[in-house]
């Protein structure tokens, strides 16, 4: 899907909720943009069952603003040992 991120400035964060289907509580989320994104961290979590919630943080000393990207977002099942 495509994102287009806010201007963020240093620190600051920005969310976004996705449906993915089949997704559970405990499960593993990963999440990429494709863009070159050197000073944005992304964090990935499956928030509710069949929701992912993707966190994007500046972890730069500017504030910038992306054009929209390309989000790609996997969810994979926890195995139990």
């Amino acid at each position: 899907m495509s994102w287009d991120l806010p201007s963020l400035a240093p620190g600051a964060t920005s969310l976004i909720y996705l449906t993915v289907n089949g997704a559970r509580a405990g499960d593993l989320a990963q999440a990429s943009l494709v863009s070159s994104t050197q000073f944005m961290e992304l964090d990935a979590a499956v928030w509710l069952n069949n929701t992912v919630r993707v966190m994007a943080r500046n972890i730069s000393g500017a504030t910038f603003d992306l054009a929209a990207v390309t989000l790609s977002v996997g969810v994979a099942k926890r195995r139990v040992p």
